[in-house]
C-alpha cells in the first residue's frame, strides 16, 4: 500500500470506462481514496455500479457522482460542496482528467464539421482540465504536492480521418498543461499529460476506421500489440509517487514505442 494520509483523494473525471476506470482501479489497489465524476445513462448504471464496487473492495473510501463534468453549473455546484465532503482536513492530490467527449466529422460534404462542433470538443477534452484545476484551487482544496494529470493521444501530431476537431482538443489541452505546469508550480502542483498508445476503448471504437487504425497500430508496436488500460492505469500510479514531484510540464508517452 502506498504511504497516504488517509485525507488524501484523487478525483477523477471520467472514471467509469477506459482509462478513468482502470486508473481509479489502479490507485484503489494502492490506497487512494477516490472521487469519481463520470456521465452514464440509467441503464448503465447496474454495471457501473458493479465495476464501482470492484474498487471498494479494497477498503478505500469512494464517492462517485454522476454528473456532465463540462457543464459549468454543475462543475460549480460541485466544487462548492467540495470542503464538506473531503471534510476538515481533507484534499485532492491527484486530478486525473479522463473525459472523451467529442465530434468525429468529416470537414467536408453533409453536415460538415463547423465551429459549434470545435468549441463542444475542445471544452471537453480541453478547457475542463484547467476550469477544474482552477476552481479546485480557488476553495483551496488541493493538497501540498498534487498532480494535475490528463490524458492526450497521438491525434495530437497525426492525422486520422475524422479527427480534426479532437486533434484540436488535444493540442489545446496540451498547451495548457504547459502553462498550468508553469503558473500552478507556485503551489507546489504539478501538470502533465500521458500520451496513450492505441487503446481498443468505447471511444475508440467510435473513429471512422477505427479497425484500419487498430491494425496499423499492431504493425507499427515493437510489442505488436495494442496498449492496454491497465498500461496506462500503471503511468498514472508511477506519476502520482513522491519520486515523480520533478516531473513538471511533459508529455509522457506510454505506447510500447509505437509512436517512434
Amino acid at each position: 500500500m502506498t504511504n497516504l494520509s488517509l485525507k488524501h483523494y484523487a478525483l477523477v473525471l471520467g472514471g467509469s470506462q477506459g482509462l478513468g476506470y482502470a486508473s481509479a482501479l489502479k490507485l484503489a489497489q494502492k490506497g487512494w481514496n477516490l472521487l469519481i465524476i463520470h456521465r452514464d445513462r440509467r441503464s448503465d448504471l447496474p454495471d457501473i455500479e458493479a465495476k464501482f464496487e470492484g474498487i471498494e473492495q479494497y477498503g478505500v473510501n469512494l464517492k462517485t457522482f454522476n454528473l456532465d463534468a463540462t457543464n459549468s453549473e454543475k462543475r460549480k455546484e460541485f466544487i462548492s460542496q467540495l470542503p464538506e465532503l473531503l471534510g476538515e482536513s481533507g484534499k485532492i492530490k491527484l486530478l486525473l482528467h479522463s473525459i472523451a467527449k467529442g465530434n468525429l466529422k468529416a470537414m467536408t460534404g453533409d453536415s460538415p464539421l463547423n465551429q459549434t462542433d470545435l468549441q463542444i470538443t475542445a471544452n471537453a477534452m480541453a478547457y475542463s482540465f484547467y476550469d477544474w484545476s482552477k476552481d479546485i484551487l480557488e476553495v483551496g482544496c488541493f493538497a501540498k504536492n498534487t498532480r494535475l494529470l490528463a490524458f492526450t493521444s497521438e491525434g495530437n501530431q497525426r492525422v486520422w480521418k475524422h479527427y480534426a476537431a479532437v486533434s484540436v482538443a488535444k493540442t489545446s489541452l496540451e498547451t495548457l498543461m504547459k502553462y498550468m505546469a508553469t503558473e500552478f508550480a507556485a503551489y507546489d502542483i504539478t501538470a502533465n499529460c500521458i500520451q496513450a498508445g492505441m487503446v481498443e476503448t468505447q471511444s475508440f471504437h467510435r473513429i471512422p476506421g477505427h479497425e484500419q487504425l487498430k491494425a496499423a497500430a499492431e504493425k507499427r508496436n515493437p510489442f505488436q500489440r495494442l496498449t492496454k488500460p491497465e498500461d496506462i492505469a500503471n503511468v498514472v500510479y508511477l506519476m502520482s509517487l513522491d519520486e515523480a514531484n520533478w516531473i513538471n510540464g511533459s508529455i509522457i508517452k506510454a505506447d510500447g514505442g509505437e509512436s517512434l
